[in-house]
């Protein structure tokens, strides 16, 4: 598979004139090279060139880090500090010549990426957005399976989440029951965020010991990890007697998850995706209630590109992945989102969970 990546990262570099990537010890590590080495303050960096690639590497990482790659090393030490080991990677990847263009790991911390840049004077810089970000984005088939997978795993937890609603329960007890779940089928918790009445209002609500009371509306954000990739979710309930106008805005908000999977297709700009919502909700009446961006990509990041913003010029293609998300949060009452996420493939957008939308209703 990192072979086949490598392949596929050269060609991009062709096609955007780089001569050089650098990548630090991130999911684009992962990606790209199946390694995920120990990351501190010492500089790690993974340099690919269009015919040579190597890696900077501490010393006392190095006999760990050799068990999961064959690329070279460049091993420096605590005593001798990386400028030597730097230099010579960098001339066997032929980047000591002028104009040369480097695309610098984003993600990576800022002292790794300016070690580079020393190195480098007048180079021209950009980051992976066009080269490692690009081919990330777009999920082969590999890795659809995975992703499929853990959806429905994630269907799974959130029933187990619903099963578990009763008066007198708290957020995190739900949280645990759902947890325990994950664990149950080889699956890492991600994040459980469980917002029971007016705390479903805050779209990022940090679960905690509030306790469910009748007539309720609850909602539950969740995703799990299996295999180096997550699931994220998000579906409501209703502990007894649905709130005034809950089924209402429940309906608009469906309606506007709809839309936006039917706009999703090859060649269209992601802000024609969130317009598409973003039209339903506001049409509705509810716009000023709809308090974020449509959705954001997800690989073996949760959120990572493409991103479904009203300003979004990227041109969706087969193979992405990225959530639908519209949410409209009415305070100190309550919030309904409902959140699919959906894949790019045979032309238009396929959704991975196979839990329905509608709202679980607990007695």
């Amino acid at each position: 598979m990192s072979e086949l990546r490598m392949a596929r990262l050269r060609e991009r570099m062709t096609e955007t004139g780089t001569d050089l990537v650098v990548v630090g010890p991130s999911s684009h590590m992962v990606w790209l090279a199946g390694l995920s080495p120990h990351g501190d303050e010492r500089p790690v960096m993974l340099f690919v060139s269009k015919d040579h690639a190597g890696i900077l590497m501490p010393a006392l990482n190095a006999d760990s880090s050799r068990q999961h790659t064959d690329l070279p090393f460049y091993p420096w030490t605590d005593g001798e500090g990386p400028d030597e080991a730097l230099a010579a990677l960098l001339k066997d990847a032929g980047a000591q010549k002028p104009g040369v263009k480097i695309a610098l790991d984003e993600t990576m911390r800022a002292d790794f990426a300016l070690l580079v840049i020393d190195a480098l004077p007048g180079a021209k810089r950009t980051f992976l957005n066009e080269t490692v970000g690009y081919l990330r984005a777009r999920k082969d088939e590999a890795e659809y399976a995975v992703l499929k997978a853990n959806a429905i795993i994630n269907d799974g937890a959130m029933r187990a989440g619903f099963a578990a609603l009763k008066p007198g329960i708290t957020e995190l007890e739900v949280a645990g029951v759902i947890r325990a779940f994950y664990k149950a089928n080889n699956a890492t918790p991600e994040f459980t965020s469980v917002c029971f009445g007016e705390n479903g209002a805050f779209p990022h609500h940090h679960t905690g010991e509030r306790k469910l009371k009748a007539n309720e509306a609850v909602l539950i954000d969740i995703g799990g990890r299996s295999e180096g990739y997550p699931s994220d979710m998000t579906r409501v309930a209703v502990c007894g007697e649905t709130p005034a106008d809950f089924d209402k805005v429940h309906a608009v908000l469906d309606r506007a998850v709809n839309a936006a999977i039917a706009a999703a297709k090859p060649g269209v700009a992601a802000k024609q995706v969130d317009k598409a919502a973003r039209d339903v909700i506001t049409g509705a009446g509810y716009g000023e209630f709809f308090l974020h961006r449509t959705g954001h990509g997800m690989g073996i990041d949760i959120h990572e590109p493409p991103y479904i913003t009203a300003t979004s010029e990227t041109i969706l293609e087969e193979g992405h992945v990225f959530s639908i998300e519209p949410g409209v949060y009415l305070s100190g009452k309550f919030g309904i989102r409902l959140e699919e996420i959906v894949i790019i493939r045979g032309g238009q957008a396929e959704v991975l969970s196979e839990l329905p939308r509608a709202a679980f209703i607990a007695k």
